[in-house]
């Protein structure tokens, strides 16, 4: 998952990424990732419209939005 998180930042792409909270709650999010560490990385979240912090092992899918899909209204 950190390599594709360090692609999509190097190739400037948003991201559609399935995630677990620390108390278990499944959530969909649109990202644009900022920086990545060892454990965690730093990315805007499109769902609460600010900058956020999540842990690499608590992500459970990453698929990369396509320019169509950025175009559909």
């Amino acid at each position: 998952m950190r390599i594709d998180l360090m692609k999509s930042m190097d190739r400037n792409y948003f991201l559609d990424m399935m995630y677990i909270s620390k108390g278990g709650a499944i959530s969909k999010r649109r990202i644009k990732v900022l920086q990545v560490g060892e454990v965690s990385f730093r990315a805007y979240c499109y769902l609460r419209k600010s900058n956020r912090t999540f842990k690499i092992d608590n992500i459970l899918a990453l698929v990369p939005v396509t320019s169509r899909e950025r175009i559909v209204v």
